[in-house]
């Protein structure tokens, strides 16, 4: 009695262990691209929020060091001296001033919608 005995041996084709190979990293690629991304706008939003921080802090430094300097020089000053009335007085102006300016700029950007009632007359077309 023969056997015959079948061999069986597996064949694998290069090619297609290539396609899979390069599938695989392509998806990966996508994903790295996709989280370089997401990364890159966080580290954009984190750095945006530090420098306005920064200048924040910087304009607060400035201003607070110049005002707090003027009020200890006039509180140095005698009551009734010329000096300290004209600090005192200069800074009531610009502060005013800076109010005004202030509403100023807030009226200018609000929206005014001309209505028919606010037409001059005898302006129609």
């Amino acid at each position: 009695m023969t056997t015959s005995t079948t061999e069986e041996t597996i064949h694998s084709d290069p090619l297609s262990s290539l396609g899979d190979a390069l599938e695989t990293a392509a998806a990966s690629l996508g994903d790295a691209t996709t989280n370089a991304r997401a990364s890159a706008k966080v580290a954009a939003r984190k750095v945006k929020q530090t420098a306005h921080s920064g200048a924040y802090n910087a304009a607060y430094g400035v201003s607070f060091g110049v005002v707090f300097s003027a009020v200890f020089l006039v509180e140095l000053l005698p009551e009734n001296n010329v000096f300290r009335r004209g600090f005192e007085d200069g800074a009531e102006a610009g502060f005013d001033s800076a109010v005004a300016k202030a509403e100023a700029r807030r009226a200018k950007r609000r929206t005014y919608v001309e209505t028919p009632e606010d037409e001059e007359p005898g302006l129609t077309a």
